[in-house]
């Protein structure tokens, strides 16, 4: 997960190198989320038939050879296979992996319920989410070339990790007769569906505020705030990912109605802060809104995780957990790109207003229909 974010604060140097303009990032990020949305529907729920481990070391496989073409070249169409590999490998993985988690969890720990698998789940994806950019921009600041050591250092520990994966217990008894071979479907029975669109509504204005700071704050850095520092870059990315991983460990005990209430009310003020740092160009008030706002995505997406896997018939946990993982990175994909185009005919800080705006429109109505199941 850490290697899906490590171009975030290196977005400016490929700008600056090839000349891309900030819509053309938006699209380069867009390779990497439609190649997640695509793995989701068309592999996401193998692992609940061919297991779990055979799944994400495909997954790690995939990033190793999106690691290998980043080293290629700099070029636009060179990255955006890049990314479009890695979004199939991060789709493949997440829903798998989250499942296995809890699965181990429950052999390791009978009885104990879902939540500390869900809370080690939230902190490996949005903890590796968070690591990404704070790595990438540390190597870019710190190592020589910048577009080369950061892949080259994630190689090697894609490889150590494929090599940990290799140890651990498979889960799923694979079945002895042939499955029929089908696309993503949602497995959840009738009476829980509303539920599910509820949590999925939640999953998708999460994770929308997540690549707005992944694909866009290392702009809105140096176009509105007029730094150039590509450790910052990685940093904000990284506060933002961090706040909501925090807030999850911190509200492991919270009810999901609880985490629901407050994960909403700190992404909306959070989003509003950034706005007011934006338009008085002061860094220290947006990274306080971004924190604030980091930490209510990280509570309402735990929720919607909860929910979602609650809802999941026995042997379909991967697949109802791959069509929630869908729906968020659909959030993470459609506002970004309709940002990118706003972003061709209006000035930055008018562009973010707008999306704050709207998405915290689109909380509070999210919130309201949760509400109902929680």
């Amino acid at each position: 997960m850490a290697f899906a974010t490590v171009p975030t604060p290196l977005y400016a140097i490929y700008q600056q190198e090839a000349g891309f303009a900030p819509a053309v990032v938006t699209v380069v990020f867009a390779a990497f989320a439609v190649g997640v949305m695509a793995s989701l529907v068309l592999a996401g729920h193998l692992s609940d038939t061919l297991g779990r481990r055979p799944l994400i070391l495909l997954s790690i496989g995939l990033e190793v050879v999106s690691a290998l073409v980043f080293l290629t070249s700099t070029s636009l169409p060179v990255l955006l296979v890049a990314r479009l590999v890695c979004g199939i490998g991060i789709g493949t993985l997440t829903a798998t992996a989250t499942a296995h988690l809890g699965e181990l969890r429950s052999v390791a720990a009978p009885g104990a319920g879902p939540r500390h698998a869900a809370t080690v789940a939230g902190l490996a994806n949005i903890g590796g989410l968070a690591l990404g950019p704070l790595v990438g921009g540390l190597l870019a600041e710190l190592a020589p070339a910048p577009l080369h050591t950061p892949y080259l250092v994630f190689l090697v520990l894609l490889l150590v990790a494929a090599a940990a994966v290799a140890t651990v217990p498979e889960t799923v008894a694979r079945a002895g007769t042939q499955v029929p071979y089908h696309p993503q479907r949602v497995a959840v029975p009738p009476a829980g569906r509303p539920a599910f669109r509820a949590a999925g509504a939640s999953a998708f204005t999460a994770f929308a505020v997540f690549g707005m700071f992944t694909a866009l704050a290392p702009t809105f850095l140096v176009t509105v705030l007029h730094r150039t520092d590509h450790l910052l870059a990685g940093t904000v990315t990284f506060a933002v990912f961090a706040a909501a991983a925090a807030a999850q460990v911190l509200a492991g005990g919270w009810t999901p109605r609880r985490q629901v209430v407050a994960g909403a009310a700190a992404l909306v003020a959070g989003l509003a802060v950034v706005v007011v740092g934006a338009v008085d160009a002061q860094l220290a008030t947006f990274l306080v809104g971004a924190v604030v706002a980091g930490a209510g995505v990280g509570l309402v997406f735990r929720s919607a995780v909860v929910r979602a896997g609650a809802l999941a018939p026995a042997g379909q946990r991967g697949e109802v957990l791959a069509a929630l993982f869908l729906t968020a990175y659909a959030g993470l994909t459609v506002p970004v790109l309709l940002t990118g185009v706003a972003l061709l005919f209006l000035g930055p800080v008018t562009v973010l207003a707008g999306f704050v705006v709207v998405t915290s429109a689109a909380v509070l109505a999210s919130t309201a229909h949760s509400l109902r199941f929680v």
